[in-house]
């Protein structure tokens, strides 16, 4: 888990990035033992569910990378009817997850995304 000036740094990140894109319905960070160490969700979410859920997904990315030759995995996305969830790799330590509405302007959800992963990386170390 991460410490009180740690888990401060992660908070600020995800609320600049939440800020910054007004069509995020939620970003959460989780460690890559499937554990929720910072967030901003909308709704009832459960941060646990998705915390476990994003390690898995970045996870089974990875093993889906490596057997094809595709290198180190940076993200994935999932896209559905209503709305997008990215999960970016945070250095070896995090995921970064991101929920988007439909409407949401994808390429700047990335330039955004990636820039806050790459801090969140910084910060855990």
């Amino acid at each position: 888990m991460s410490t009180p000036g740690k888990q401060e740094a992660l908070q600020n990140s995800i609320v600049k990035l939440r800020t910054s894109i007004p069509e995020l319905r939620g970003v959460l960070v989780a460690s890559t033992d499937g554990l929720p160490m910072a967030q901003s969700l909308s709704g009832s979410e459960d941060a646990n569910r998705i915390a476990a859920m994003a390690a898995t997904a970045l996870g089974l990315g990875k093993r889906i990378g490596d057997s094809l030759g595709t290198g180190e995995i940076l993200e994935t996305t999932v896209t559905g009817i209503e709305g997008h969830v990215f999960f970016y790799a945070a250095g070896s330590r995090g995921v970064l997850v991101v929920v988007a509405r439909g409407s949401a302007n994808v390429g700047l959800v990335h330039l955004e995304a990636r820039e806050s992963a790459k801090q969140i990386a910084e910060i855990l170390g």
